[in-house]
């Protein structure tokens, strides 16, 4: 993943995309959060919770510069382990990662989670 020193709109990108190939595909898109996302939580965000949840490798190494960062909900509740682990994000997940369909469901709690985990180890 390459960080973008500064925001390009989606409308000026995605004309130089081959045809037939999706753009979430080569694309990580950004947006705010929304009040009626599935994943909100109060005021804070499920999913991030969820993903932390999961083993981080990069938890020692320098996070890159993030134009992102002073308006990202994930930034702001779980700081700097959210900025490791974003750039394993995708939204395209396989039907056959088990783990990352729970991940990705909003009504996944994080103890489903944990004991998952401590049932594959």
């Amino acid at each position: 993943m390459v960080y973008l020193s500064e925001p390009v709109p989606a409308a000026q990108v995605l004309p130089t995309i081959p045809e037939g190939i999706a753009p979430n595909r080569v694309l990580r898109f950004a947006s705010h959060c929304v009040s009626g996302c599935a994943n909100r939580v109060g005021d804070a965000c499920g999913l991030i919770d969820r993903i932390q949840t999961l083993p981080s490798s990069h938890a020692t190494a320098a996070v890159p510069r993030c134009h992102l960062r002073p308006h990202c909900k994930w930034w702001n509740q779980a700081g700097v382990d959210a900025c490791h682990r974003c750039p394993a994000i995708t939204t395209l997940g396989s039907p056959d990662d088990e783990l990352a369909v729970l991940v990705a469901d909003p009504s996944t709690t994080t103890e489903q989670l944990r004991g998952w985990i401590a049932a594959a180890e």
